[in-house]
């Protein structure tokens, strides 16, 4: 009943069909190849992620030393008025 049913194969015709093939010579390059800027995009790449993660790690101390000094000024405020 849930069994999957495979599609019928569609009717072919067994007459075979000859095609000309034409043989296209290659693209001649345009300059230089792009093989050597694939190193200095991967270290542009890699660079932008570790720059990335030093500013995501600077933006956590930061709020992390802030909610530090709110905690302090609070239990330091609260020790000078009892």
């Amino acid at each position: 009943m849930f069994r999957p049913q495979l599609p019928e194969a569609p009717y072919l015709p067994t007459t075979t069909v000859t095609t000309q093939h034409q043989v296209q010579a290659p693209m001649p390059s345009a300059g230089r190849s792009l093989t050597p800027y694939v190193g200095v995009v991967a270290a542009v790449v890699v660079v932008g992620i570790v720059l990335t993660a030093l500013l995501a790690a600077v933006a956590v101390t930061a709020v992390s030393v802030a909610v530090a000094a709110v905690v302090l000024r609070s239990l330091l405020s609260n020790a000078n008025s009892r």
